[in-house]
């Protein structure tokens, strides 16, 4: 019987323990923590998000400039397929307003503990407390609690998740290892991550106020997503899908009235001399007291003149120190490029060993993107090491 050795029991790791065990295989999956899927039951901590349900080729542009990269993977395996999936193991699922997908339950565990029991039932040994070193002659290297050791396997699968949340596992230290080998690699860059602002007392009375019925915009990039205000910055959906424009550098501007015409706040009166100008903002223009406060502190004032007004609601720059310390991202972008790899996710330069999950250098936004590539590409990954299990014997 041919041995798969997988490395990494997030979703990634987890799906290609599925499929190359219900081929046959003997698996073998190994993961440095304690127990498996870590970040991912995270991440159900306020929901799982599994994928968005909507047709793939509305589903595919959300991947930004790593679409076609994952479009094979996707395809194959896509949001329809994700809630099949989900219901084979028993789960009950619902898809809210927005199209997010959600197991009823509302979190990850009842999914995990649903999972890791078809994977044993299918003869899938997890091994826990087993970081992954790199090679040596031709052999995996683990360091166990009971000290080094060398796996061997016919097919290797890694699945090593990206570089944020290292308590959860997902550290990048994988990185050296792969490098040391010769694979080209990205450097890794914070994703879905909050931004820093270094506010003034004036904004502490709204911190955890959210910003609703805004558009955020960041070079061509737009969100219509909400955002929180924090001691530290802001975070939430909609900042988070500007990632992408944000890192290339992007300024940032958001529209605290989307729903209204620039032309319609210049025909509202203007301010009084002397009178209270957030007053005039709440009354006149029905500004929320937190927008008319974020008016105010990132133009340090009024704006200063009545025309400068529709600016100042309609495109209000906000000025940010760039994203939170990478370890606090919901997830990374760099890791195993492009070019590194075939069709089937293989290592060039290294025969037999494929990549999935977080470790590629692919990107999405939240609401079930990123799950669903990780799931898709641990199924591309897999399916590639049984067509080379194949083309080998």
């Amino acid at each position: 019987m041919k041995h798969a050795l997988i490395v990494g029991a997030g979703p990634a790791g987890l799906m290609a323990a599925e499929i190359l065990s219900a081929a046959g295989l003997s698996v073998t999956l190994c993961d440095a923590m304690p127990s498996a899927g870590r970040k991912f039951l995270m991440a159900g901590k306020s929901g799982l998000n599994l994928t968005k349900d909507e047709p793939f080729e509305r589903l595919l542009p959300h991947y930004g400039k790593s679409a076609q990269w994952l479009r094979p993977a996707l395809s194959g395996f896509d949001a329809t397929a994700v809630q099949t999936w989900a219901r084979g193991l028993g789960q009950e699922i619902f898809t809210g307003t927005t199209g997010r997908v959600f197991p009823r339950a509302m979190k990850a565990s009842p999914l995990l503990r649903a999972w890791l029991a078809r994977l044993s039932a299918q003869g899938v040994l997890l091994r826990t407390r087993t970081r992954w070193l790199g090679w040596e002659d031709g052999l995996a290297v683990f360091d166990t609690p009971q000290g080094q050791e060398r796996i061997p396997a016919d097919v290797t699968l890694l699945a090593l998740g990206g570089a944020s949340w290292s308590r959860l596992g997902a550290d990048g230290k994988w990185s050296a290892a792969l490098a040391a080998a010769g694979v080209p690699l990205a450097p890794f860059a914070a994703s879905n991550a909050a931004l820093a602002l270094s506010w003034t007392g004036h904004m502490k009375p709204w911190f955890g106020t959210p910003l609703k019925a805004v558009r955020w915009q960041a070079g061509d990039v737009s969100s219509r997503g909400e955002a929180v205000l924090s001691a530290r910055g802001l975070e939430g959906g909609g900042i988070y899908a500007l990632s992408a424009a944000l890192r290339e550098g992007a300024p940032l501007f958001v529209d605290l009235m989307p729903d209204m015409e620039r032309s319609v706040l210049l025909g509202a009166k203007a301010p009084k001399k002397g009178r209270n100008l957030a007053h005039w903002l709440k009354s006149t223009l029905r500004l929320p007291a937190v927008k008319a406060a974020l008016v105010f502190e990132m133009l340090k004032g009024a704006p200063a003149s009545r025309d400068a007004w529709p600016d100042a609601v309609k495109n209000l720059p906000i000025r940010h120190m760039g994203f939170l310390p990478m370890d606090e991202a919901i997830s990374t972008v760099g890791g195993v490029t492009r070019d590194a790899l075939d069709a089937d996710l293989m290592l060039h330069g290294l025969p037999g060993v494929f990549c999935a999950g977080e470790m590629l250098d692919w990107d999405a936004p939240t609401g079930g993107y990123l799950i669903t590539a990780c799931l898709a590409t641990g199924r591309q990954a897999a399916l590639g090491a049984l067509r080379y299990l194949d083309a080998a014997a």
